[in-house]
């Protein structure tokens, strides 16, 4: 009997250490490392994307047009998460824009996906549809290797030039990160 009960134990320890070495295995192969990441005093790439209305967007000329560009990353429209994020710059929008900063997000979700979660969520802002990658490329933003979905960053540009950025952006409190890094410029 006791040696049934040391087999099935020694047994049990086997799976356990077979699923824990699956699941650390999984984990390390599951955020695809980007360029490096664009480094603080980089201006903003030279990009075109399409925007939730078809339209092309140019990142250096949007900059160009107001003293502070946020660019966002997150991984897909309508999740919470990401609803959660879009739904903080919402809120602070007015605050924001009079503080001079314009707000494009960017997934790599379709333009249609970026069209009905603007609409749903009432978001006055422009978000990019990078269903190629380019711009989530170009700022170095680590993907979820699979699904090519951008992690949850975000990068502050202050006359083009790259004031601030975060690697783990906020969900609910994106605005005020934000608001709190302005309130820091001189």
């Amino acid at each position: 009997k006791l040696k049934k009960q040391l087999r099935a134990s020694s047994f049990s320890l086997m799976i356990r250490s077979i699923m824990i070495k699956t699941l650390l295995s999984m984990f390390s192969i599951g955020l695809s490392c980007a360029a490096n990441s664009l480094p603080l005093g980089a201006e903003i790439p030279d990009l075109e994307s399409t925007n939730q209305d078809g339209q092309v967007v140019n990142l250096k000329q949007e900059a160009a047009k107001t003293p502070y560009l946020l660019v966002y990353f997150y991984p897909k429209s309508h999740t919470p998460g990401c609803t959660k994020q879009g739904c903080s710059l919402r809120d602070e929008y007015t605050e924001l824009t009079e503080k001079g900063v314009s707000i494009i997000g960017v997934s790599n979700d379709s333009v249609k996906a970026q069209k009905s979660f603007t609409t749903k969520h009432q978001f006055p802002f422009t978000l990019l549809a990078d269903k190629e990658g380019e711009v989530i490329k170009a700022f170095g933003v680590k993907t979820i290797r699979l699904t090519k979905m951008a992690s949850r960053q975000a990068y502050l540009f202050k006359n083009g030039k790259l004031i601030w950025k975060t690697e783990k952006a906020p969900t609910s409190k994106q605005a005020a990160q934000i608001l709190e890094v302005i309130a820091q410029q001189k």
